[in-house]
């Protein structure tokens, strides 16, 4: 058994801000006996609309905001993944996710699936990851693996994930306030948990721009934590035997006739 943590706060352009909120809430996720505490897309810094000041902020995996981020896991004896606006090339910085605890950096994670889409156009100061390969890390016995929000409506990135064994997807996300979008994330989680047999750890913006709602999902698809609007922290527990359990009874990944190939 794995004691997660989503803990949902609404990054700003204030760099020391968000790195202070950060430790502020994986404090509060470590005392309540989180063994992984997952932030949101973005942590790191964010705007909106997206602008030049990506470019100016973004740091190297290896720089100040994930150095700070393994010195609070190492003091909390807890796993860290937060959403970091990493150094790209030329115009464009990428969306990077990392994993980390007190030894260093587990995996890191560029998003694939840049969100242009509902007005938005990302691809224009983001850099897409490379696609195929899972990026997972263990924690407590347990595998989990990363992906990041506008991820959530293409199946195949879980399901790349689910061929790496994993127990869970960890998903930081900014899923933008809208109509219909609070419904749209709440069953792209389940349909990510249930068609794949695996838990989804999901951690949104608060409002005003996100929308909440950070949860942990079982393999069935049942809501097991959840946040509202504000920032906060839901805590929950992960069971491998709930995986082998589900997989038990619904063999669908066994049973499949399709496989997952890259373009």
């Amino acid at each position: 058994m794995t004691s997660v943590a989503v803990a949902q706060f609404a990054p700003t352009a204030d760099k020391a801000a968000n790195i202070a909120e950060i430790e502020r809430l994986a404090r509060v996720g470590a005392a309540r006996g989180a063994e992984v505490v997952v932030f949101p897309e973005y942590a790191s810094y964010f705007v909106n609309p997206y602008d030049a000041t990506y470019v100016e902020n973004a740091e190297p995996v290896g720089g100040p905001f994930t150095t700070r981020l393994i010195e609070l896991a190492g003091e909390l004896g807890a796993a860290l993944v937060a959403g970091l606006v990493e150094e790209g090339t030329g115009s464009r910085v990428r969306n990077a996710v990392v994993a980390v605890d007190g030894s260093g950096v587990l995996a890191v994670y560029r998003k694939q699936h840049l969100y242009d889409a509902f007005g938005q156009r990302e691809s224009e100061w983001i850099e897409p990851g490379p696609v195929g390969g899972a990026q997972t890390f263990v924690t407590g016995g347990m595998t989990f693996g990363l992906m990041t929000c506008y991820d959530l409506r293409f199946p195949e990135v879980a399901r790349t994930l689910a061929d790496a064994d994993v127990d869970a997807a960890v998903v930081p996300a900014e899923w933008v306030r809208g109509p219909l979008k609070e419904h749209h994330w709440n069953t792209l989680l389940a349909a990510r948990a249930i068609e794949n047999t695996i838990y989804v750890v999901a951690a949104d913006h608060s409002a005003p721009i996100g929308i909440g709602a950070s949860a942990v999902i079982d393999p069935q698809g049942v809501t097991t934590a959840q946040l509202a609007l504000g920032p906060g922290i839901a805590v929950a527990e992960l069971e491998a035997e709930r995986v082998a359990e589900t997989r038990r009874q619904n063999p669908a990944l066994a049973l499949r006739r399709y496989r997952v190939i890259p373009e």
